[in-house]
């Protein structure tokens, strides 16, 4: 495999050269399926299968780490994994009387979570500088944005189903948002958390054209309230760590309003609405028939009851007598399913990379790192609304390019008081 050349004096990955074509075309073919793109695009048969096997195929890539001292955040990852796969799945045994090999079928959504060996073995092998994976990102990100302005210009009206089958989720659809196209929005929205960070650091216009046409597209085509909610969060988030303290005043002052104002118009004012065509009825029902199996029993609420399989012949909503389903009620689905202990683990499981990029930024400064740094605090704001255990590889991919960087750019001895300025390379 082609190395990356340097003449700074720097380790290989900080290499500024032209990228690599080879490696390029190789990210930009695996990128999708690692972070999870087809995941939940059934209409896409062969390529939401191949994102289904995919934890499973890409296992074996795991020896490729073979000859490397153990990278970072190895070991919790292996305990959580182990954990949540094992400890719910005993936990169906008893409460729902689920075989053991039946109920740990039920745990296939985590696979994704080993991402971050397989995914960290490919990068062993590609060799990719911090310039490529940014690369790869972006291209992403612009390809996604363009797709969905294309579909959302050509399809026509009846292209788009206003009913479907319980559990699927059609691509075209319309609700009370409207016409909408369901879509993984994981390289644009790490796109324009990119194209903020330049924009405000360098006052170029051109990133921040960048930021107003992926939030559009999120906003107007797309149309999920939960990701409009995370975007407005982390921009809120760094414009106020990054200001001055009399902008902070100013920010302190005016976001509130300016939240308000977006929030009481178009399908955002239904955000918090107690309507019955929000689903809040349903999901207040789930929480109340959910509460009451935990009952009082601590070892319940502790250690989770775990869930029933959709491999099993009933399922929860069967099981129930209602339309039951876990995602709903977001962390208290997590709670019920892997219990207080497990819903914790979870929660560190992104605060981790949070906390190592805090260790990574004060040796390494650049922009992309951060816009995936952003993208945690994204899934930790939009937790509320969306569980993080439905896309859980989009995290570990996120991880293994953080304990990559760190190993390749051979941070372990750098000296404590170095710090690498690869904020400004050059871009796509």
């Amino acid at each position: 495999m082609e190395t990356a050349s340097t003449t700074t004096g720097l380790a290989p990955v900080f290499s500024r050269e032209p990228a690599r074509w080879r490696v390029t075309w190789w990210l930009l073919a695996l990128l999708p399926l690692f972070g999870q793109t087809f995941h939940y695009l059934s209409s896409l048969v062969p390529l939401w299968a191949l994102s289904k096997a995919l934890p499973v195929i890409s296992l074996p890539a795991v020896l490729r780490l073979g000859g490397h001292p153990r990278f970072p955040m190895t070991r919790q990852i292996l305990i959580s994994f182990a954990w949540l796969l094992l400890v719910p799945s005993f936990a169906a045994v008893i409460y729902f009387h689920e075989s053991f090999f039946t109920s740990i079928t039920a745990q296939v959504k985590l696979l994704p979570i080993l991402y971050f060996f397989s995914f960290l073995a490919l990068l062993l092998t590609l060799k990719p500088t911090l310039g490529e994976l940014e690369r790869g990102f972006i291209v992403l990100g612009v390809v996604i944005l363009a797709v969905l302005i294309v579909l959302w210009a050509v399809v026509p009206s009846d292209w788009y189903q206003e009913s479907y089958v319980i559990g699927q989720s059609p691509f075209f659809s319309s609700d009370n948002r409207g016409h909408r196209i369901r879509m993984s929005m994981y390289f644009p929205l790490i796109l324009l958390f990119f194209c903020f960070r330049r924009a405000w650091f360098e006052r170029h216009a051109g990133y921040l054209l960048g930021v107003v046409i992926a939030f559009a597209v999120t906003l107007l085509i797309v149309k999920t309230r939960a990701m409009v909610i995370g975007i407005m969060g982390v921009l809120i988030i760094n414009a106020f760590v990054w200001s001055r303290p009399l902008a902070r005043l100013g920010l302190l002052l005016c976001a509130p309003l300016a939240l308000a104002a977006m929030f009481s118009a178009g399908y955002l004012a239904t955000v918090f609405s107690t309507d019955a065509s929000t689903g809040f009825d349903t999901r207040r029902v789930t929480i109340l028939l959910a509460t009451k199996f935990l009952g009082s029993d601590p070892m319940r609420w502790l250690f989770g009851v775990g869930t029933i399989s959709s491999t099993s012949k009933d399922n929860l909503i069967d099981y129930f007598h209602h339309f039951f389903f876990l995602a709903d009620i977001t962390w208290l689905g997590i709670v019920f399913e892997y219990g207080v202990l497990g819903a914790l683990i979870i929660l560190c499981f992104q605060l981790r990379g949070i906390v190592f990029y805090r260790r990574l930024r004060a040796r390494v400064e650049d922009d992309f790192l951060g816009s995936l740094y952003d993208y945690l605090v994204y899934i930790l704001l939009i937790s509320a609304f969306y569980p993080p255990t439905l896309t859980p590889g989009e995290t570990a991919v996120i991880l293994a390019i953080f304990a990559y960087v760190w190993r390749a750019g051979e941070l372990d001895h750098a000296p404590t008081d170095s710090r690498i300025d690869h904020a400004t390379p050059e871009t796509p």
